[in-house]
């Protein structure tokens, strides 16, 4: 398995990537490519997918880890830039309209219709359910949550606004034969209950955990926690970046040691 982030918030260091809020990676298994998430803006996204060599044209499907908009925002200028349609994966909930009431009220949902999209080519597949997308590629369909979880934001409906569990959250699962790794967007599932689905799941341990964690802010007890958990768990190597937080980061580097961080152009071969 390679897996190329095309989309974080930080650039990293070769010359001519852009680093913006938001997250997207492109996995390629088994001679077959998927595009996780599309980050905040497209202009971005293709901008880095131009640089690192890579065209809209070669992925062969796309999966959506939940519906907000820096990890679903590129999802209009990526279809523009194809001249096909393209099969998307996602969970039922991922329309739902979405806000933040802090430190103003402003939409956080994906900032475009489903009927738009399928104008350009969208042909969504909507799933509460674990599915093989393709040959080696899982999604691991809707998270049981038996510890904390890091939900946001409220949902709009008919006037009533309510908090949002973002039970849309789901991760990709890539199988690699004697292990999986683990791709999450945000960790809104809490990234404790989704490393253990996966788990579950396959019955295969998580040879890499990668993706945003949504630890930031997060108190100590919290950090302990997740740190005990994964190290119990037997999790071979973290890529942590996005929501995780630069201090929670650094925690989960100093228990854990096998951590990372993400930005754009980072390689990960597995």
């Amino acid at each position: 398995m390679k897996l190329t982030i095309l989309f974080e918030n930080h650039a990293g260091y070769k010359k001519g990537l852009i680093g913006y809020h938001g997250f997207s990676a492109l996995i390629e298994h088994r001679g077959r490519k998927i595009l996780v998430d599309t980050g905040t803006d497209g202009n971005v996204l293709l901008h880095n997918m131009k640089s690192l060599g890579i065209s809209p044209e070669e992925i062969d499907a796309l999966f959506i880890t939940h519906g907000h908009y820096d990890h679903t925002g590129g999802l209009k200028a990526f279809l523009e830039a194809r001249e096909e349609g393209i099969d998307i994966y996602a969970h039922t909930g991922i329309f739902q309209r979405r806000a933040a009431l802090k430190p103003k009220w402003r939409e956080i949902g994906i900032p475009f219709t489903r009927e738009e999209l399928e104008a350009l080519g969208a042909q969504f597949h909507l799933s509460t359910e674990p599915t093989e997308l393709l040959p080696g590629f899982i999604s691991s369909g809707e998270i049981e949550r038996r510890h904390w979880d890091r939900a946001v934001g409220y949902l709009v409906r008919d006037g009533e606004i309510t908090k949002d569990s973002v039970k849309d959250d789901m991760a990709l699962i890539v199988d690699l034969g004697d292990g999986i790794a683990v791709i999450t967007g945000c960790g809104h599932s809490g990234i404790l209950n989704i490393a253990e689905h996966a788990v579950r799941l396959t019955g295969k341990p998580v040879k890499a955990l990668i993706g945003g964690f949504h630890l930031r802010g997060a108190k100590a007890t919290l950090l302990k926690e997740t740190a005990d958990g994964l190290r119990s768990l037997g999790v071979g190597k973290l890529y942590a970046g996005h929501c995780t937080g630069i201090d929670e980061y650094a925690y989960l580097k100093t228990h854990l040691k096998n951590v990372e961080p993400l930005h754009v152009g980072k390689v990960i071969e597995l």
